[in-house]
């Protein structure tokens, strides 16, 4: 796992301390390695290509592993983030085509396999990536990110020089990329408290997007997609037909034990964040069976309504894991806000969490760690998998209704329920007309489109419609699936994408700690969204495709208690030790960048809902963490 940066400059030259500068901005990604490379080439005038890494050792641990790294026989040159989780299947191929290899490192293997195959080789690997490779005989520049988006890309083109970059802010920090706001990424962010791909909240830097290769050649990008997961589920339904279900959860058993297994690798003792819910436990269970015992680790707190103490504990004692607890207090909480909030790349509602947990985990020695995230976007464990089919039916009667009847229906609405989040939803689905782009969106929405209205200034067309592009591509994608296949989508491309693995990415390398996310594995995905939804919601236990895999290992306790988000109590926290301080960051609005794109009074209002008890704390924090990013970041209009 590591951090790379690129600069490639045309018809002129690339700092070698401006690169040293951008490759050491990543040092808390990868503190084991740092290399840099300065790279001259014609294509067809002169360039030269720098590369920067730094490196947190995982697989082969000795120098060897080094990047920047050359292949000899080609001249081609590696910067390399991720884990290959197959490199060794892969590597036994070229060794029987011929090839040797200096490393047991999987960035070797990564950059045999491109000289083998060409971009092509992407398609073979299982894993979390973003790769950049200096192709020296055909004078171009791939970069590449995995196909579910679990590690970052980000990428601008500013005049003579092209840049990419593990993280946004390194960009920024080159001086080459002005720091602007970009008012798309703006909304999008108003709209569900992160970015969406490949928008970011600067102009000029976007984000490679999940399954795709960009080519830089003779001053040309080229952006292309190598897999898609809607596509890639459609033809595995045409190609194969739905087994009796005893064999389908057979087959399913092995595939989910082959994907935590295959994460396994690595020359580092490896750990299994701990939550007590169905996806993690499962994780500690599969291990078990394999004969690990693992290290687990739980965030806990004082505030029992929060703290999934009992459970986690639970699962520890079935599988006798080494277990530690992590208890966050409201000081701990208070104290860690100005750490946590710099390691932001990007500003996000969530993240905390994540950061509370990596940071004790690399105090106890522990490098990598697995993590139940992807469970509820593939085994259908939310309630959107509900909620939004029946706001879908809903939506489709209402259309059909007489207008005037839909006008009554919706003054009755506002006038008789109370004026909460849920209802303000409640009455945009109400209301749209059919003009709603779709009731999952509705689902995650943090601040609804009228509110938007009121906090954001001159919003722009070509900025409204930059902001909606994602959300469309997402659901023509996802357009031929059934219900819950759409939401499993939707959830995948949106919320688990632009803010859990976004999150869980920043928050875990601030603190050089590589998360493994082993039920995000592409190959499992891919069967699990050729499976017809409604299988993964039959009879009364909660995600039974991925119960079953367990065999009946998981306390029944824990199967079925009360679902819950792991999220820290801010409910309280705002109302107590972090009042203040988000109150005066909210305050300062008005002296900052976002004074001219935010109405102050309407901030206000949401801080004063908040305190009324008729908003969640979501929307104040939202706006309490953009404020600060744009403070840390220099962002401006």
């Amino acid at each position: 796992m590591c951090g790379i940066v690129g600069i490639l400059a045309r018809n002129c030259t690339v700092d070698p301390n401006l690169l040293e500068r951008s490759t050491q901005s990543l040092a808390h990604r990868g503190p084991d390695d740092s290399g840099t490379i300065i790279i001259c080439a014609t294509s067809p005038g002169p360039i030269e290509i720098g590369l920067g890494n730094r490196r947190l050792a995982v697989l082969d641990l000795s120098p060897l592993g080094h990047q920047p790294m050359q292949d000899p026989e080609t001249g081609n040159w590696i910067a390399f983030n991720g884990e290959i989780y197959n490199f060794r299947e892969i590597r036994k191929e070229l060794e029987d085509d011929g090839a040797r290899f200096r490393s047991n490192s999987d960035t070797e293997v990564l950059l045999r396999a491109y000289g083998r195959w060409a971009e092509h080789c992407l398609r073979r690997l299982r894993g979390m990536f973003a790769l950049a490779i200096w192709d020296a005989q055909r004078h171009r520049l791939l970069l590449a990110r995995d196909p579910m988006g679990i590690k970052p890309l980000y990428y601008s083109s500013s005049g003579a020089y092209f840049l990419f970059a593990s993280e946004l802010r390194t960009l920024l920090g080159t001086g080459l990329v002005p720091r602007r706001l970009d008012h798309a990424g703006l909304l999008n962010y108003l709209a569900f408290g992160s970015l969406y791909d490949p928008v970011t909240l600067i102009e000029g830097i976007s984000v490679l997007q999940p399954g795709h290769y960009l080519i830089w050649q003779s001053g040309t990008v080229r952006n292309e997609t190598y897999w898609e997961i809607a596509q890639a589920a459609q033809q595995r339904r045409s190609v194969y037909s739905l087994p009796h279900r005893a064999e389908l959860q057979h087959g399913l058993n092995t595939d989910i034990d082959a994907a935590v297994r295959m994460q396994l690798v690595s020359d580092v003792p490896i750990g299994v964040f701990l939550s007590g819910g169905i996806d993690s436990s499962s994780l500690a269970g599969i291990l078990s069976r394999s004969g690990i015992r693992p290290n687990t680790f739980s965030v806990v707190f004082r505030e029992q309504d929060y703290s999934e103490a009992e459970y986690s504990r639970l699962v520890a004692r079935r599988f006798r894991t080494e277990h530690h607890e992590i208890l966050v207090s409201q000081h701990d909480a208070l104290e860690a806000v100005p750490s946590a909030l710099n390691s932001m790349d990007q500003p996000t509602v969530d993240g905390l969490n994540t950061y509370f947990i990596s940071r004790q985990a690399r105090k106890a020695g522990i490098k990598v760690a697995l993590s139940g995230l992807g469970g509820d976007e593939l085994f259908a464990g939310y309630s959107s998998f509900n909620s939004v089919p029946r706001m879908e039916r809903f939506e489709s009667f209402w259309r059909h209704l007489p207008k005037r009847l839909q006008l009554y229906l919706a003054r009755a609405f506002n006038f008789f329920f109370p004026d909460t989040d849920q209802t303000r939803k409640l009455a945009v689905l109400a209301e749209a007309n059919g003009n709603l782009l779709h009731p999952y969106f509705l689902s995650r929405m943090l601040f609804t489109p009228a509110q938007r209205y009121l906090l954001c200034r001159n919003q722009k067309p070509d900025a409204i419609a930059r902001a909606k592009a994602p959300l469309l591509e997402n659901l023509g994608h996802s357009s031929a699936m059934d219900a819950i296949n759409r939401v499993s989508y939707l959830e995948l491309r949106c919320y688990m994408l632009n803010t859990l693995l976004r999150d869980t990415d920043a928050m875990s390398m601030a603190h050089g700690v590589e998360i493994r996310v082993p039920f995000v594995d592409h190959v499992l995905a891919e069967k699990l969204l050729s499976i017809p939804g409604p299988s993964k919601l039959e009879g009364s236990v909660p995600k039974p495709l991925l119960v079953g895999a367990l065999g009946g290992d998981l306390p029944k306790r824990v199967v079925h208690r009360r679902k819950r988000g792991f999220t820290l109590p801010f409910e309280h926290w705002l109302r107590d030790e972090l009042k203040s301080e988000v109150a005066q960051g909210l305050a300062r609005i008005g002296d900052g960048p976002l004074a001219s794109v935010l109405h102050l009074d309407t901030v206000r209002g949401v801080w004063e809902n908040f305190q009324r008890g008729t908003t969640s704390w979501s929307r104040p924090w939202s706006l309490y963490v953009l404020q600060r990013w744009c403070e840390i970041n220099g962002a401006a209009v």
